[in-house]
């Protein structure tokens, strides 16, 4: 965030949360405080610093303080929430960074590839960096990214895409930069700001803090607030509407939609202030790896107690440099993609957008968003109705990010394998078969084939009608192609690779990586040509009862 806008937005911020806590919520402010110091202090348990400190003062005076000095402890618990949630954006440092930009990030994800760096040799005297560094054959980004350029020009954007790893914030501040957008603002994990240098650069780039571990609900007010607060200031935003990195590899199917409903708020927000500049954009978007730096934490994660065991996963792949560093070298050195794919906008209340950023209703004719928060021609505030608009945008989220995500051959791979196994161990229950193996553990080559050429039919016939993206081995490749990718990408980072071939015949290594990449393919129905029924429930966050028995 620019430091002329930092003060003014951080003053709107206390100012409207604390006016909503003492004069409108009805809510008895020694409760409101009490409820904050017992989610800190809870949180805090056992640790020491000016936090705990801050905290346990605070604690000390709930009881005998008067209703000005509880309305001026509201007001300082939201004003150390905001400052602490914040982003610093500095021009300066983001115009340093975009012109060493394209050297630094490209030598992070092309160097590491001997091929691609003896192929670019010749451009150092001739083309430039830009050839050097091949970036382009890192990073596909494709979908609707003149639209997307067209309706920032219209309005405030609200990206919002699927979260597969913490690699994520890298790939899509790259692919905007690559795009010639400005940088958006998002939230990043508290922790990613423990490394100053990354930190640094967080802050400065359009980063703002999160911190999961909260669960005072004043906190989450405040963080709602501020998001609501950069978009009325024109400042287009990435949302994560998952919340958290996929545990399961699956495309998310349940979103979060309390900062997603800050578009409406927002946009109601513009109305009553008459600015020129009104209109708010819904721009899903998908990401898709080969291969996923965090996956086996993930995984297991979700498989101990179903997902249950953690909330917020500290100590993955993610904080270890060598991991990031194996990852990336092994990732492409086999000239892998990272595909970033730009949905079709929607506007806040779930209608179509055209390319002039118009509101569409189902029949393609032009309206005007403005009819939905009008009551007796007044702009009207109602949280049930716009709570009923944002999940319709949520179901649309959820429908383009099916219709937008980019199957690879280890997602194609895993999902057949896997099938095939549950199909040769039936009445075992997928946990089971998961951590302890079932009667049969290994596959012919020759039936791994079949089962994926018939998932290759079933995928291609859908792509062909715009209900998936398919890399280009998937889309055209034979079978063996695609096994033969697959298995050269799982035998490269993880610790246990998740298929290993072994003469004629398919050994799943590491079952649990198996089904993690297999469930990018949940919900497209492929187990039900083998008489299965999903491995996930509707959610995508649980388990299907009964998941590997046959039907």
């Amino acid at each position: 965030m620019r430091k002329q806008d930092r003060e003014r937005i951080l003053t709107d911020v206390i100012g409207r949360v604390v006016e909503e806590k003492v004069t409108t919520s009805g809510l008895r402010l020694d409760e409101v405080v009490a409820d904050s110091v017992y989610h800190e202090l809870r949180r805090l348990k056992g640790e020491r610093g000016d936090e705990a400190t801050f905290w346990h003062e605070l604690s000390e005076g709930v009881g005998s303080a008067s209703e000005r000095e509880l309305s001026s402890l509201v007001r300082r618990i939201v004003r150390r929430y905001a400052e602490e949630i914040c982003g610093r954006f500095d021009e300066r440092v983001y115009d340093a960074v975009t012109r060493a930009g394209e050297p630094v990030i490209g030598l992070l994800l092309n160097a590491v590839s001997p091929k691609r760096l003896i192929e670019g040799l010749p451009s150092i005297l001739g083309d430039g960096p830009q050839a050097w560094l091949g970036v382009d054959k890192s990073i596909v980004v494709q979908g609707q990214v003149a639209q997307l350029h067209e309706l920032r020009k219209r309005g405030t954007l609200l990206l919002v895409p699927t979260h597969v790893s913490h690699m994520d914030s890298i790939a899509v501040g790259w692919a905007l930069w690559k795009m010639g957008m400005p940088p958006f603002l998002y939230g990043a994990g508290l922790n990613l700001f423990s490394n100053p240098m990354l930190g640094f650069f967080l802050r400065n780039l359009g980063a703002y803090t999160v911190d999961r571990r909260k669960q005072d609900p004043l906190y989450k007010d405040v963080l709602k607030e501020y998001a609501q607060l950069t978009l009325e200031n024109d400042y287009d935003n990435i949302f994560f509407p998952g919340g958290t990195r996929s545990r399961t590899g699956a495309l998310e199917k349940k979103l979060k939609l309390g900062l997603l409903g800050t578009g409406v708020s927002a946009y109601v927000q513009n109305l009553k202030n008459q600015k020129k500049k009104d209109r708010f954009y819904v721009v899903p978007a998908t990401l898709s790896f080969q291969l996923v730096l965090e996956a086996e934490t993930l995984i297991d994660d979700f498989l101990q107690e179903v997902g249950k065991s953690r909330y917020i996963i500290t100590d993955d792949e993610a904080t270890k440099p060598r991991r990031i560093l194996d990852f990336l070298t092994q990732l492409f050195s086999l000239d892998s993609k990272i595909y970033f794919t730009v949905g079709r906008a929607i506007d806040p209340f779930g209608n179509d957008v055209d390319d002039e950023g118009n509101s569409l209703d189902p029949r393609g004719r032009v309206i005007d968003p403005r009819d939905y928060v009008l009551r007796d021609g007044e702009v009207t505030v109602d949280p049930q109705r716009d709570a009923e608009f944002t999940r319709e945008v949520g179901e649309r989220i959820v429908d383009a990010y099916a219709k937008d995500t980019v199957i690879q051959a280890t997602h194609l791979c895993a999902h057949a394998t896997l099938l095939l196994l549950r199909k040769k161990n039936p009445g075992t229950d997928l946990v089971r078969l998961l951590r302890a193996g079932g009667r049969v553990e290994d596959l012919a080559l020759r039936e791994v084939y079949v089962e994926v050429d018939r998932e290759l039919g079933e995928m291609r016939t859908l792509c062909a009608r715009g209900g998936v993206r398919l890399v280009p081995t998937v889309e055209k490749g034979s079978a063996d192609d695609v096994v033969a990718e697959a298995l050269r990408h799982f035998s490269t980072y993880h610790t246990r690779a998740a298929l290993t071939r072994r003469g004629d015949r398919v050994v799943a290594t590491d079952r649990a990586l198996l089904f993690y990449y297999s469930n990018r393919l949940e919900g497209f129905g492929l187990e039900r040509g083998l008489g299965l029924k999903p491995a996930l429930a509707a959610d995508h966050r649980s388990l299907a009862s009964s998941s590997s028995r046959s039907s």
